[in-house]
């Protein structure tokens, strides 16, 4: 894990949100980063909201919904509801094992696992079953979406289909019922997650010159590693329309803005993943916008997750969609 402290410069906090770093890791390693920052403008970029300010995989996992940028002061309250200027000593530990100061409060675990239920299919993953031909199509639709940036039509489909004793039409319809893909109210490919046969907010160029709409930020984030490709995606806030851009080269990623979030987040009740998430799993230039857009959008249930996890989450959901056996 990577811990940065934002801080003001000789910020009296600082030595001791160090101490408390240190005896929540208890035996654990991890990198702490020390930022001093001065400007207004620089601690909007950095998601810094008073100091110190403590990120974790560049999230902050103390902040207040609505708090704006600030080279002020900052104070934390526990549990029981006292202030200081650092967070305490379990404070950190929760925030180091993924739990939210809410949850704490709360007794609950985090809501991760629960938001991204639709995302995985409750476990089951994406990758659909090689009987009845429905592996096969849904390789050969990823490829051509890799290929050319569109969906197939039906007659490239016909011969893998074919292969299973089924027509093209068929098995397509097995997959929407399934959700591993959306149709049209006309039987045409409308998505087939991570593509989307209609443009979209996320854009992602691939090293080989083919661009492709993604369903969403998760959706993108896991297409460099399915596809064995480097790739530029290219994004916005749906707050105030900044550009969110993350770069994958050769295993690693650069976003810009550098203080860049994903918010994972669903609808409730029942459905294919097109309707109750995928327009609820976006970047954000920050957590100040993330969490302004999770204000105004109350019927969204998630969270905001760092660059690391959304990543992560991404490569481990469409990792596999490509491979055989």
């Amino acid at each position: 894990m990577r811990i940065t402290i934002l801080t003001v410069p000789n910020c009296p906090n600082v030595p001791v949100v160090r101490e408390r770093i240190t005896a929540a890791l208890g035996p654990r390693t991890a990198h702490v980063e020390l930022i001093e920052v001065s400007e207004e403008t620089e601690a909007e970029r950095l998601g810094m909201t008073g100091s110190p300010t403590v990120l974790l995989d560049g999230v902050d996992p103390f902040a207040t919904p609505g708090a704006p940028a600030s080279v002020s002061c900052r104070l934390y309250r526990d549990t029981g509801g006292r202030t200081e200027g650092a967070p305490s000593v379990p404070a950190l530990r929760r925030a180091l094992s993924g739990v939210s100061l809410a949850a704490a409060e709360a007794g609950q675990e985090c809501c991760q696992a629960d938001v991204l239920d639709p995302v995985g299919r409750a476990g089951r993953g994406r990758r659909a079953p090689a009987e009845r031909g429905l592996r096969a199509v849904q390789q050969a639709v990823l490829r051509h979406f890799a290929e050319t940036g569109l969906s197939p039509d039906m007659p490239v489909l016909e011969a893998v289909a074919a292969q299973a004793g089924r027509t093209a039409a068929e098995v397509l319809a097995e997959l929407d019922r399934e959700d591993f893909l959306a149709l049209d109210d006309a039987g045409r490919i409308r998505a087939l997650y991570p593509f989307s046969a209609v443009e979209t907010r996320h854009r992602v160029r691939l090293a080989s010159g083919v661009e492709v709409w993604s369903m969403c930020a998760i959706d993108a984030l896991g297409l460099s590693v399915m596809l064995g490709q480097d790739m530029v995606i290219s994004s916005s806030d749906p707050v105030d329309g900044r550009p969110v851009t993350v770069t994958f080269t050769s295993g690693t990623t650069v976003w810009e803005p550098v203080a860049a979030v994903v918010f994972v987040g669903r609808r409730e009740g029942t459905g294919p993943t097109a309707t109750l998430c995928c327009d609820a799993l976006n970047f954000f230039t920050g957590h100040a916008t993330a969490e302004q857009w999770q204000q105004e959008h109350p019927e969204l249930k998630g969270q905001v997750v760092s660059q690391a996890r959304a990543v992560e989450i991404g490569q481990q959901t469409f990792g596999p969609l490509l491979q055989d056996g």
